[in-house]
């Protein structure tokens, strides 16, 4: 479906791709679902603490290195901050830059601005930014308590736009609004392309819009890029307000993830004609030969591709078969974003790993360019099925299911996530890098990673002894999904 960008926010996956957070079944089941048209939310009875969509917002949007954040929120919603910074530094030290913080502030938002309005905490939090910081724009991200009372965040942005004379830009990202974190990614992404990315001046056929998160890899994927006569512009952390003005020149868009980049790509796509490449992720050799070659096909580059891919595979061949001939048959549960898990499977599974269980923090059963779940289809198509669930980073479910399943590794992308499977006993692995197993050298280093971390599981396994879980023996008596109000589970466990 056509991304509406007439409206002041994004639409809430919910409604605009029917996205879940609550599933229990296979991906061959998932696959059929999206097809369909009949996957439906499981609810729960029970439900730990999730991500929130805000905090993804803000996160991201204060990477932007001549841009301010207002945080129109109670101080609470602040915390999010420390994450955010953490990131943000981290991203500096791997460039080799002067460090700084983030520039957010936060309107704090008490029990009077409840009743009264928040409006001047919101005039007084926006000039405080612009003064400290002298910012090219401005992002105010909303919040609960904003929402809830109604606050006119427009026509206060508007009149303090005309004052300052940079854009003021409404970030529409409550948490109530959607139970799907990577909403705040669409909200930032929506305001970029209403309000910053302006029309081309000139077109630039030889660049690529490459969005990401900390672009780790920029060096190796410049090189890669200029094999093919292609240059990366890598966004949108760390990027300024002008290079994301000029990013309707590109003559492509590719993501390093498909649930970050699919908005922003499909709108740059939409509204300035610039190509979103549509394809699997760059993770494992299947995921970067067909990143590759679709990138090829768009921009005219088939030769090119062909015979960087056919040079690469004989440069990894032997590594390639040393690692398979030893993960062979080593059993692993995965949990991550939609994306990156049903991506790592694949990966995975191509190692010759057998993958016990998939977890993914919540479904898109379509995407914004009208096609379903590239790496689901992908997955569906093999021969074995995989058991899946969507469990939106419930940790009682986790951990229940893994107590169960007992891998030999767990993998994931969540921090708070992935210290319990390790104190568990179980060797994990944290991918916080999302270049992290990207192409032909990076799979490669992810295969040796894996066999280290297994060869090697004394931390994991000491952990286990001297850790007190937070969940008694009853609860890992029961099923994993007992909380999990779905109708066609109940039907399943009576018929049994």
């Amino acid at each position: 479906m056509a991304i509406n960008l007439r409206r002041s926010e994004a639409v809430i996956r919910e409604k605009r791709l029917k996205s879940v957070v609550g599933y229990q079944g296979s991906i061959k089941d998932l696959a059929n679902k999206s097809q369909s048209g009949c996957l439906k939310n499981a609810r729960r009875g029970f439900s730990q603490a999730a991500n929130c969509s805000s905090g993804c917002a803000q996160g991201h949007l204060s990477t932007i290195l001549d841009a301010a954040v207002v945080n129109h929120a109670p101080i609470g919603c602040a915390a999010d901050v420390i994450g955010a910074n953490t990131g943000f530094r981290w991203g500096q030290n791997i460039r080799n830059w002067e460090k700084r913080n983030v520039r957010i502030i936060n309107t704090n938002m008490t029990e009077s601005a409840t009743v009264f309005g928040g409006g001047k905490l919101l005039k007084e939090g926006i000039r405080e930014a612009y003064r400290r910081f002298n910012p090219k724009a401005i992002f105010v991200t909303t919040s609960c308590a904003s929402g809830i009372i109604g606050d006119d965040v427009e026509s206060i942005l508007r009149e303090e736009e005309e004052d300052l004379g940079i854009p003021v830009v409404p970030v529409f990202c409550e948490g109530f609004r959607s139970q799907i974190w990577a909403t705040g990614f669409d909200a930032v992404f929506h305001a970029l392309l209403t309000r910053i990315v302006k029309p081309p001046e000139k077109k630039r056929p030889e660049m690529v819009n490459v969005i990401n998160f900390t672009a780790s890899a920029r060096e190796y994927v410049k090189e890669m890029f200029a094999e093919l006569g292609l240059v990366p512009q890598f966004g949108i952390p760390y990027s300024t307000i002008d290079q994301i003005s000029r990013m309707s020149e590109a003559g492509a868009t590719i993501s390093i993830c498909g649930t970050l980049g699919g908005y922003f790509g499909n709108g740059l796509e939409q509204k300035f004609g610039v190509p979103y490449v549509t394809t699997l992720q760059p993770h494992g050799i299947s995921g970067i030969d067909n990143w590759l070659r679709n990138l090829g096909k768009v921009l005219g580059k088939e030769k090119e591709v062909e015979d960087y891919i056919a040079k690469q595979k004989i440069l990894i061949k032997p590594e390639l078969d040393e690692i398979k001939s030893k993960l062979k048959g080593k059993r692993v549960v995965v949990g991550m974003g939609p994306s990156f898990s049903h991506n790592y499977i694949r990966l995975l599974e191509d190692f010759g790993m057998e993958v016990v269980w998939g977890m993914a923090w919540h479904f898109d059963p379509q995407h914004d360019h009208g096609g379903l779940p590239h790496c689901t289809m992908e997955l569906a198509k093999k021969e074995r099925d995989i058991p899946a669930s969507v469990s939106d980073q419930q940790n009682h479910e986790v951990l229940n299911l893994l107590n169960k399943l007992k891998p030999d590794i767990y993998i994931g992308r969540h921090p708070g996530l992935s210290v319990w499977a390790t104190k568990m006993g179980i060797p994990t692995i944290m991918v916080s890098d999302e270049y992290s197993a990207f192409g032909y050298k990076g799979t490669i280093d992810f295969g040796y990673r894996i066999i280290d971390i297994l060869t090697n599981n004394s931390f994991a396994r000491n952990l286990s002894k001297r850790i007190k879980l937070p969940y008694t023996d009853w609860w890992f008596e029961q099923e994993p999904f007992i909380f999990l109000n779905d109708e066609e589970l109940k039907k399943n466990a009576a018929s049994s």
